[in-house]
């Protein structure tokens, strides 16, 4: 199969994140297994979902993995012009849900395997895909850590291939998703001052959380980044049962996208220290009033690659000439930088395409991502 034949597969798999990636997973293996790879695969507990990791080339040290996600975001709700699990090609584009996120760079991997298994590679080639990528990147930890525990020798690089118009990504944001709930008094809205809302109460903290980032604006800046300073945002709020009833209840959901330089820790602990004391000077007002927290998944770490890094050395040594940047969206490549690789984002496509409706790849944009991994061939069978 060629490249475009193989998107083309990897396309008609509508497997969204969150849910199971067997039948996706189990064709890449027996695919790879047809070329002469042994992939090896990492069930969950259900047995629903599996990583897929494998080694072409001789187990010595300074390898590089090639790595990126299987699952896509849903396309519920989203007006498509064509079948989104068809790849339909128009004027030099391949539309399709995942054709740039990421599955282009999937296929871009899966494509040069027989020229991997013909060259005489003096440093390995690793592949390792995972899943839940799209819903908080909730195995790039666990892939990391199983290629550390699986290979006896030291991988050296690590390329995710998200889609930068293959412009080397020495940094990214970190992100995590929080839930708050407040728990106030129902009462008559008259009671405004004698009850505790949970509507007010959740309005304050969101003032302060915009507060804050207004704060870290001027304070912490990263020009590297749009917007150049960490970003908290709330995105969806519940709560009140009636315009004449005080609210008992409301939850927000928020994120915060942090610059390298600003500690999550720190700002969620300033955070934590306002809550508590509005319970403090709200207790007599209303004993049981409280304000819960919690993660709504583990956070994700940013990255920030040196400019004088061998990983971005290996970028420029297989063809990647373009000026490094960073980039704001969250992905598995501050997880592998955490867990010891050096660390970088490169892949074909732009992300100004991911997650909307008509998502498509450019065919030019495709065949760089493939030459940059065959000059990847070449200069690990000639050095």
């Amino acid at each position: 199969m060629d490249l475009i034949s193989i998107l083309r597969k990897l396309v008609s798999f509508d497997v969204f994140g969150g849910e199971s990636n067997i039948q996706l997973v189990h064709w890449i293996k027996d695919y790879m297994k047809e070329q002469g790879v042994e992939a090896h695969l990492l069930y969950d507990s259900s047995k629903e979902k599996a990583l897929l990791h494998c080694r072409i080339g001789p187990a010595v040290d300074g390898g590089v993995v090639l790595s990126g996600h299987m699952d896509v975001v849903p396309v519920e709700g989203q007006d498509w012009d064509t079948d989104p699990f068809v790849l339909t090609e128009k004027n030099g584009k391949l539309y399709g849900r995942g054709s740039c996120d990421m599955k282009g760079f999937l296929a871009c991997c899966m494509s040069l395997i027989p020229e991997m298994l013909q060259a005489d590679l003096k440093k390995p080639i690793y592949f390792a895909f995972s899943y839940d990528e799209e819903i908080g990147c909730r195995t790039g930890d666990l892939i990391a850590q199983t290629l550390n525990e699986v290979y006896p020798e030291q991988i050296a690089y690590a390329i995710i291939g998200e889609p930068t118009l293959m412009l080397p990504t020495i940094g990214q944001k970190g992100i995590c998703f929080y839930k708050t709930e407040v728990n106030g008094s129902q009462g008559h809205s008259s009671r405004i001052l004698q009850e505790v809302s949970a509507v007010h109460e959740s309005m304050r903290l969101i003032n302060w959380l915009e507060q804050k980032m207004l704060q870290l604006s001027v304070s912490s800046i990263d020009e590297r980044f749009e917007p150049p300073h960490t970003s908290i945002h709330v995105g969806k709020v519940q709560g009140g049962i009636a315009t004449n009833i005080i609210a008992d209840q409301c939850s927000f959901d928020w994120d915060v996208r942090t610059i390298p330089s600003d500690d999550l820790v720190q700002i969620m602990d300033t955070f934590k220290q306002y809550c508590a004391k509005r319970m403090e000077e709200l207790s007599n007002r209303f004993p049981e009033f409280h304000i819960r927290t919690v993660e709504a998944h583990p956070p994700v770490p940013a990255l920030d690659t040196r400019t004088d890094s061998g990983v971005l050395k290996l970028l420029r040594a297989i063809g990647i000439n373009g000026e490094e940047q960073a980039v704001s969206y969250a992905a598995e490549a501050g997880q592998f930088a955490r867990n010891g690789f050096d660390s970088i984002i490169c892949g074909p496509g732009s992300i100004e395409q991911a997650h909307r409706a008509n998502e498509f790849i450019e065919i030019e944009q495709l065949n760089h991502g493939q030459q940059m991994i065959r000059n990847l061939i070449y200069v690990f069978g000639d050095s």
